[in-house]
């Protein structure tokens, strides 16, 4: 090789060296934050940092599911009241339950999982009904937020019941109001208050379908 090829390369070699140098000097002071890709493949499993997870906002106040008095069942008769053959169908509330999630403002958001059965009675036939539900936020006397719904149900030829299930959620209780307030789930108005009930304080909702907690 002659001189000149040998200064050219050996320039070269030099310029290389000092990339690699500088670039490994880069490599150990960068951040993930600051766009090193190959940092954040190791520790991140992608070429960009996750967005940071939100911080524990502790247990929300959740209370259970109340049923004000004359709002389990519905009956429908055929006949006059009172007579037990002249029952059609009658209409009650099985499980109940509720999920409650704390959000940044303080506020709480429920989520409240609802089944029940038509049963027909002596008078009654298979065919398709309608359950009446009613559920409201309370806050004392105070309603935050209230949903009706008509949930269908079918009885199927030679069966004696049908059930039905509703989940609803997008219910949320003010931050002012989140560690005292009521969930009511009843048949028809449900204009009834709830029961009384002894001091509230904050409960650990257990596992149940649709990702609801179990409330009874």
């Amino acid at each position: 090789m002659s001189e000149g090829g040998q200064v050219g390369f050996r320039s070269l070699l030099a310029a290389v060296i000092v990339v690699m140098t500088v670039g490994a000097a880069q490599a150990q002071t960068a951040a993930p934050e600051e766009g090193n890709f190959l940092t954040n493949m190791l520790k991140f499993g992608g070429t960009t940092v996750p967005p940071s997870q939100p911080k524990d906002l502790g247990e929300p106040y959740c209370p259970q599911v109340d049923i004000p008095e004359g709002g389990a069942a519905l009956r429908s008769l055929g006949g006059r009241a009172g007579d037990n053959a002249a029952v059609r169908n009658q209409i009650t509330l099985g499980r109940l339950a509720r999920e409650c999630t704390k959000l940044q403002d303080g506020s709480v958001a429920i989520k409240v999982g609802i089944a029940g059965q038509v049963l027909l009675g002596p008078a009654g036939a298979p065919g398709r009904f309608e359950a009446p539900v009613q559920i409201a936020i309370k806050y004392g006397d105070k309603v935050v937020a209230s949903r009706s719904k008509k949930v269908a149900v079918s009885v199927a030829p030679g069966e004696a019941q049908g059930l039905f299930t509703l989940v609803e959620d997008g219910f949320v209780v003010p931050a002012a109001m989140s560690e005292d307030y009521d969930i009511v789930v009843s048949l028809g108005s449900g204009s009834a208050k709830p029961a009384a009930r002894n001091k509230r304080k904050p409960a650990s909702a257990s596992a149940a379908p649709e990702g609801a907690a179990a409330a009874q």
